[in-house]
């Protein structure tokens, strides 16, 4: 509920806003604006078409901002002269003239009140040259952000396109390398065949050997992980039997059958079906089935290696989101995922990686490829405060109706007296040439702007947490239109 009374140029003068201008201009402002008592309760809300500039004349205002889905009180004043609304409606339709801000007001309030156009029109023909400065710093700032933004994710591009070179390089130079590999024991198993073909095997014999060589193959698909020191004492194992059977090159048989779950017990089986009194028999046919062992190991090296680079690929498809559209409605898991896996040579083998996900959470609408660009923002701080060696933690949990990230660290912490400034452009406690100091103030605006989320920092030595808080429900611009979201 709201009252309108008689406007008074004399008390619009005592307003700091109004204190310079002359009798005619005070009566422009009284005639075309209005004296407004406004009773407890909101004003209007975030987000609504801004209409209207207040001016406080006596009571209370205060203004909150939504973050993580929840309305956060930013100012609370009884200052005559405080103002908000439409203040930048001098700016026309080149921006978005919409609330930054919820108002409400605690006791009866007295405003003085001008409509948005009305304000507007005051200050274009009032302060043409303000008008021009203030423009011109309005959109040289926001022009600077944009080409600051836009090579701070060029730089970050090049990085992760170096580090995913890197990384399918070992898959693809692993599968050359075993392709050769297996290229030349298939020449040794045709050479074994014209043994074989040489009459050296009675019928019943090479059929038995092909059934050692099937076993083989499937010994090798279930071969247990061992350790180092298992791995070794099996190998020596291996090469004594071999060694007291006659078998020549012992060192270079014994790592393959233990690596494919052959045990001794089972050359045993093989030496008494081929005959100990005929050594060179048995040889052939261990080496025989060793180019079957190495054959198979071969080529699930190879399958490996691809299926590591078709990994690879698929994540970094779902990290740049290609061939997808901006607004989507996607599981936030594969979102860090593929974070993870663009990362994995900057995060290195000294970092251990926690994943602490709630997999019973529902999909998360938003902007896919401006959220990967927060977690690798966060993710490459976090790295780097623990200099290449801890713990990395990746949390996800849901807190009401938002969805909530957490990325956490063992490194030294936040000191307390720059934990309120790290989500400022251009701050960084990294040392000079190793940061720019927007990767957290990009991340702000990704979440907080663009999603209406939250992002905010927990930090003790050991322990630092970079919490995200993303609403499931879309932002109003896609709820408005929503053919613009999905695939």
């Amino acid at each position: 509920m709201s009252s309108e009374i008689l406007c008074d140029p004399a008390e619009l003068r005592e307003l700091f806003l109004f204190e310079k201008l002359d009798d005619d201009q005070l009566a422009w402002l009284c005639r075309d604006g209005r004296i407004q008592v406004l009773e407890p309760g909101k004003v209007y809300a975030e987000g609504e078409p801004a209409t209207c500039f207040y001016v406080l004349m006596d009571g209370e205002v205060v203004l909150t901002k939504l973050s993580g889905g929840e309305e956060i009180e930013t100012t609370r004043s009884d200052h005559k002269g405080a103002y908000a609304g439409a203040w930048q409606s001098y700016l026309g339709d080149r921006v978005e003239q919409n609330y930054g801000a919820s108002m409400y007001v605690t006791k009866p309030s007295r405003f003085f009140v001008l409509d948005g156009g009305t304000f507007a029109r005051m200050i274009n023909e009032w302060f043409p040259m303000a008008v021009h400065l203030l423009e011109g710093v309005f959109y040289g700032n926001r022009n600077a952000r944009q080409i600051i933004d836009q090579r701070e994710r060029l730089l970050a591009l090049g990085s992760l396109s170096a580090g995913l070179t890197h990384e399918l390089n070992n898959p693809a130079a692993a599968a050359v390398r075993a392709t050769a590999s297996l290229r030349e024991r298939v020449a040794g198993m045709r050479h074994k065949l014209a043994m074989v073909a040489k009459g050296k095997f009675d019928a019943a014999t090479l059929e038995t050997l092909i059934l050692f060589q099937e076993e083989a193959v499937a010994l090798v698909a279930k071969a247990p992980t061992l350790t180092p020191m298992e791995e070794s004492e099996r190998e020596d194992e291996i090469g004594d039997w071999l060694d007291d059977h006659g078998i020549n090159g012992s060192w270079d048989l014994a790592p393959n059958f233990v690596q494919a779950g052959i045990d001794i017990d089972w050359l045993e089986k093989v030496s008494g079906t081929v005959g100990e009194t005929t050594p060179e028999v048995l040889e052939g046919a261990i080496r025989w089935l060793n180019y079957t062992v190495e054959t198979e190991l071969l080529m699930n090296e190879i399958a490996d290696s691809t299926a590591r680079i078709l990994t690879l690929v698929g994540a970094a498809k779902q990290y740049s989101q290609m061939d997808r559209a901006p607004f989507q409605v996607v599981d936030v898991h594969e979102l860090l995922d593929s974070t993870l896996v663009m990362l994995a040579r900057k995060i290195g083998d000294n970092i251990e990686v926690v994943k602490d996900y709630d997999r019973s959470l529902p999909d998360l609408p938003c902007y896919a490829a401006e959220l990967n660009q927060v977690w690798t923002n966060l993710i490459d701080n976090a790295v780097s405060a623990m200099a290449g060696r801890g713990t990395l933690t990746l949390r996800t949990y849901r807190e009401n109706y938002c969805v909530a990230i957490e990325v956490c660290d063992t490194g030294p912490g936040v000191p307390e007296a720059v934990r309120d400034r790290v989500f400022e452009p251009f701050f960084t406690t990294k040392p000079v040439g190793e940061g720019t100091g927007l990767g957290l103030d990009i991340s702000f605006r990704i979440v907080v702007n663009k999603h209406h989320g939250d992002i905010r920092v927990e930090s003790e030595p050991g322990n630092t947490r970079f919490i995200v808080r993303i609403p499931l429900t879309p932002p109003k611009e896609q709820r408005d239109d929503p053919a613009d979201s999905g695939d």
